[in-house]
Formats: structure tokens, C-alpha cells, sequence
């Protein structure tokens, strides 16, 4: 409690010292067009500590400035390791003051989805642009609240779906587009993994209500592939829910599977787990087919199509183009590739999902 109650008191000393010195500096200084974009990743958990800090030092448009954490041990470990300078570091509770910081640009958030609302909208009343990890939030009114707040408060929002940054999946999304093979009639879309949480019972990744289970964890990239591969909004969901370890998943589902109807006529047969190792993608269309096998790994992404042609360019880092991409957004004032909005469709249909996987009926979207 000790060390909590310094660590907040520095954090807040600190922002107050950078909000007096950036005051006596013209606006047009602090204005002036930047080389990379200053981020700040908040949450400190696995994700953010060894595969997007690593990626950070990979990018060329962008750099860690700063990090947000409510632990002071991670705070001077990372401060140690990072050189992080004493004003670029927040907790919880003084994250506001970010407000007056310039070294930071972007907040990145990497919490448990039920937090990702509030700090969303915190980092767009701040005038950060925000980077958010998926799932986006818990509702679709959730979602639509964190789009309000950036665009009222004229900052990006782009949801940390790096496989669309992918170069192999933009080809499954570019095949859909231009109809390469003919009209999508039939796609199959599985992730998953054995996740090793047996003592993890009071872990919010096993809590539904914070943003736990395959169908938040894993669920997201079956359906949005769905989506981005067909180039359509499903219309109506079919979902059903099982378990092989009641116990375990007392509080989140373990598999989920979900199939889409879409306009065109075309159908998917998706599936999830937190209980199986599962990752492939696979589009049957009027002329032929491609897949990707794993569709959704960290690297290795790789696949073929039905002409023989293979689905393998290859890039060092995922994160890395992911967070590379976003910043030219924010330096060249363009469109995000994967916008609010991208997230928001997402959840619609995974409330849509969980309603009748829970009601036991076909849900009209």
C-alpha cells in the first residue's frame, strides 16, 4: 500500500509538473507535425508485454512513450527496461492529466473487455487518439458510445484486428471483393485453443460478464472473418453452446458454435473454443476455393487456393504492421483500416449470437 500510495502520488506530481512547462510553450509548438506517434499502452498484461511493447521497437511511424498501470512494481519494471520518462507514466486514477502530455499521442488499450468503454472514452475526452484491442466492448451500445466520444472529441478509433493488416487475409478479403472466384457461397471459420486455465477460475478471461469465454476471447475472429471474407452483414444467426468441463466453465462458454445467413444466400458455419485447438478458414465460391491454415496465428499465417496458387507472403511482425498501419493514419489524417464501427457490427452479432445460443432459436439481425 505503501509503494501504491508513492507510486500515485510521483504519477501525479509528474503530470502536474508536464502540464505547467507544456502551457508556457505556443500551441503551435505542441502542434507541430510529428515523425512517429507516441503511444501509451495501458494494461500491462501479457499481450502488451511480450508481443506489443516487443512490436513497438519494430515500427517505423510509431514508439512506446508512456505506459498506464494501476501496479507500481510493473510501472518501474517497465520504466527500467523501456526508459520511460517519470511524466509519461499514469495510473487509474490520474489517467485524465494525459490530457496535457504531448509525448503521448495514442492510448492503446489493453484491458479486460468491460473496462474498454470507460477508458476508451477517458483517452477521446483526453484528445487521444485510441488504439483498442478486441473484443471491442460488451454491447453493441457500448461500442456506439466509444465511436460517439472520438468523433466528437475529433480523434481515431481503430480496434486492434491485426489480421485484416494481414497480406494474406487482404487477399481472401480482396478475392470476396472482386469476386476473384465467383459469388461466396459457403464458408467454414474455426479458432480456438486448449487454454490452460485450470486454476484460472476467478480470472475475468472465465467470467462472461467481464469479456471472458471463447465467444468474446476467441469467437471475434471466426465472425468477423465471416464478415470480411463474404463482404456481407449477416441477416440471421443459428447458436448453440457446449461444455465438456462444467465445472471450469461455470461462468463463460467453452464452445460456441453460430452459423450466418447472408443476403447473397451464402452461409458459414463458424465455431470457437477455449477447449480446442482449432484454426482454419475456408471459402467455397461458384468457381473454386481458398483457405488459410492458421488463419489467425501470431505468424505463419499461410494457405492456398483451388487454381494452386499459394497464400504465403510473409511479414516479420503482425503487431507490428497492425500498429504501423494506424499511425500513417493519424500522421497523414486518412481513414483507419479497421474503424469503430468495424468492432461495433461485430459485437451487434455477438449479442445476436449469445441470445440464441441462450433462447434456442434462429435471431433475426
Amino acid at each position: 500500500m505503501t509503494n501504491r500510495r508513492l507510486f500515485i502520488k510521483q504519477s501525479a506530481l509528474g503530470a502536474a509538473a508536464l502540464a505547467t512547462s507544456a502551457s508556457a510553450w505556443p500551441n503551435m509548438l505542441l502542434k507541430k507535425k510529428k515523425d512517429k506517434i507516441g503511444v501509451a499502452l495501458m494494461g500491462l498484461g501479457y499481450y502488451s508485454t511480450d508481443l506489443l511493447a516487443p512490436a513497438l521497437q519494430l515500427t517505423q511511424h510509431c514508439q512506446l512513450t508512456g505506459i498506464v498501470t494501476g501496479t507500481p512494481e510493473k510501472a518501474l519494471r517497465w520504466q527500467a527496461k523501456h526508459k520511460i520518462a517519470d511524466r509519461n507514466i499514469y495510473n487509474y486514477e490520474n489517467f485524465d492529466r494525459i490530457a496535457d502530455n504531448p509525448d503521448i499521442d495514442v492510448v492503446y488499450v489493453v484491458l479486460p473487455p468491460f473496462l474498454h468503454k470507460e477508458f476508451t472514452v477517458r483517452a477521446a475526452e483526453a484528445g487521444k487518439h485510441v488504439w483498442c484491442e478486441k473484443p471491442m466492448a460488451m454491447t453493441a451500445a457500448e461500442c456506439q458510445a466509444m465511436v460517439d466520444a472520438c468523433k466528437k472529441n475529433k480523434v481515431k478509433l481503430t480496434v486492434g484486428y491485426r489480421m485484416q493488416h494481414e497480406p494474406n487475409t487482404q487477399e481472401i478479403i480482396r478475392f470476396g471483393r472482386e469476386k476473384t472466384f465467383g459469388a461466396v457461397k459457403f464458408l467454414t471459420a474455426s479458432a480456438g485453443f486448449r487454454a490452460g486455465w485450470q486454476n484460472w477460475t476467478d480470472h475475468w478471461k472465465m467470467e462472461r460478464e467481464k469479456g471472458g469465454g471463447a465467444m468474446y476471447d476467441m469467437g471475434v475472429y471466426s465472425l468477423n472473418a465471416a464478415r470480411y471474407a463474404i463482404g456481407e452483414e449477416p441477416i440471421a444467426v443459428v447458436a448453440q453452446e457446449r461444455t465438456d468441463e462444467p465445472e471450469r466453465f461455470a461462468k463463460a462458454d467453452e464452445t460456441t458454435l453460430f452459423q450466418l445467413e447472408f443476403p447473397s444466400g451464402a452461409l458459414a458455419n463458424c465455431m470457437t473454443s477455449l477447449g480446442i485447438n482449432i484454426n482454419t478458414l475456408e471459402v467455397t465460391a461458384e468457381q473454386g476455393w481458398y483457405r488459410l491454415q492458421p488463419f489467425q496465428a501470431y505468424n505463419n499465417v499461410r494457405g492456398i487456393t483451388s487454381k494452386g496458387n499459394a497464400l504465403d507472403q510473409y511479414i516479420e511482425n503482425q503487431q507490428a504492421r497492425q500498429m504501423d498501419d494506424d499511425a500513417l493514419a493519424i500522421l497523414n489524417d486518412t481513414a483507419v483500416l479497421v474503424p469503430g464501427e468495424e468492432g461495433w457490427r461485430d459485437i451487434k452479432m455477438v449479442e445476436a449470437i449469445q441470445l440464441s445460443a441462450r433462447e434456442g432459436r434462429r435471431v433475426l439481425i
